[in-house]
């Protein structure tokens, strides 16, 4: 018999330090779609929060008002399913005012895992964080917009997730994409047939 656990799972999608194509440091915008897509994805597999970091105010007022909409608003009686989902964004200008949420909740400091598309760094594999994960200790999955994490976020962080791949060359997924396929394989059911 497995050992019951509650994962302590985080999720922060970033929007600045990111890269642009030409792999110059921006900051990129936000998304409707993202909110919307990864907000639902980590409701469904029990994500503690969803955080939406973005350094400029005109983004952060998007977002609030994107939110208010579907918490307060219209839409929380058009789709309260959509509410449940939305209420698990909070908004914050860094992942410093992040991991100090995440403190002020009652949790230790949250061990950073990056995402990235390129193969380029040494990973830890989908069963090793899983396995990871039934600690109950707390860790923060973090995604990138745009093409992906600058370097130095990179660097910094405690561990890097393998990449997903296809079966073919093209490795370009959207992030909203990317977080459901991530968030399956680390909190969805473990089939065995």
């Amino acid at each position: 018999m497995k050992k019951s656990y509650t994962p302590s799972l985080y999720v922060a999608l970033t929007h600045y330090p990111v890269i642009n194509k030409n792999g110059d440091i921006i900051t990129s915008a936000v998304t409707n779609l993202d909110l919307h897509d990864i907000s639902r994805a980590a409701k469904t597999y029990g994500v503690r929060s969803f955080y939406v970091v973005t350094p400029l105010t005109d983004q952060k007022e998007l977002v609030e008002k994107i939110v208010s909409h579907w918490i307060d608003g219209a839409g929380s009686r058009y789709n309260p399913k959509r509410r449940e989902a939305l209420e698990l964004i909070n908004i914050k200008e860094t992942l410093d005012e992040v991991i100090d949420h995440i403190r002020s909740n009652g949790e230790d400091c949250p061990k950073i895992v990056v995402t990235c598309a390129r193969n380029d760094y040494q990973h830890i594999n989908y069963n090793d964080f899983r396995e990871m994960l039934q600690s109950g200790k707390p860790y923060l999955l973090v995604f990138g917009t745009a093409w992906g994490l600058s370097e130095d976020f990179i660097a910094g962080a405690d561990y890097v997730l393998e990449p997903i791949t296809g079966n073919t060359g093209y490795n370009h997924l959207s992030v909203r994409s990317a977080a459901a396929i991530i968030l399956d394989r680390l909190m969805g059911r473990e089939y065995t047939h």
